[in-house]
């Protein structure tokens, strides 16, 4: 058996988004008062992520050029024990000819050896200044690890404070939203969304939608109280309704958002 559809009029529709702003500018209210610290702790953390992937770079670049070090001193140790055999067997040569060849071996691993040490002396200078970097590096993560805790702590105080309520409110804003057909509240939200002060629903201030400039034509605010129709604001994009719903539902609200 199909499930029945309540039907709803539209001045009880109007009245249900009407309570629903209310609820949900309350917690933009209690969140507002958090201020930039969720975002602060937030781009700290993005901040420490990209310095500790820095850091883990030049670590690992400084282990490579640690080893290419390990690597030279053991061409320079070969290299060297190569020239003790070689003038070992000078000393037992038969000719010039056998002598001048050692000689020119000789010659060859010393080349090697002066080679092998300019490039660790290059390795180690370039390792000294990656350090250098790194501990930079590594202070500035400890100081800015030290102030996401405290802006943590400080955005965890404020949660803390109003978090009973903001629980509570929730839980009130998705029963009121359950009053609405999902059509109805999708289009809330997005006006919502794309509205800076958060509000889809406004009652008239002197003829003019709350916080606009724009005078609502006389004949249009005549509809707007006979709650007949969802009227939106050609200017603000904000859906209208009148100053006496305005009030009723602040008045009945009012001990549903007691905390």
């Amino acid at each position: 058996m199909a499930k029945k559809t309540i039907e709803i009029s539209v001045e009880e529709k109007l009245r249900a988004l009407y309570d629903l702003q209310i609820i949900d500018s309350r917690l933009d209210e209690i969140r507002n008062t958090r201020g930039e610290l969720p975002i602060e702790v937030e781009d700290l953390e993005i901040e420490i992520e990209g310095l500790e992937k820095r850091a883990a770079k030049f670590e690992g670049e400084i282990k490579e050029q640690n080893v290419e070090i390990s690597t030279k001193n053991e061409v320079i140790n070969h290299a060297k024990s190569l020239i003790d055999k070689y003038k070992a067997q000078q000393d037992n040569v038969r000719n010039n000819k056998e002598f001048e060849a050692l000689g020119k071996e000789i010659e060859y691993q010393e080349l090697e050896i002066q080679l092998a040490e300019k490039r660790i002396k290059e390795f180690s200078a370039k390792i000294d200044h990656k350090n250098e970097t790194l501990n930079e590096l590594n202070d500035r993560i400890e100081n800015q690890k030290s102030h996401l805790k405290f802006k943590k702590e400080e955005l965890e105080g404020l949660i803390s404070e109003t978090q009973k309520e903001e629980d509570y409110l929730l839980g009130k804003s998705s029963e009121f939203a359950a009053k609405i057909d999902e059509r109805l509240l999708k289009s809330y939200q997005k006006i919502r969304e794309n509205s800076a002060n958060g509000l889809a629903v406004v009652g008239l201030e002197r003829g003019a939608p709350k916080g606009s400039f724009f005078m609502v034509p006389p004949q249009k605010q005549m509809e707007i109280a006979q709650r007949k129709k969802i009227i939106i604001d050609e200017h603000s994009g904000k859906i209208l309704v009148d100053d006496e719903l305005v009030n009723e539902e602040n008045e009945k609200m009012k001990d549903v958002i007691k905390f």
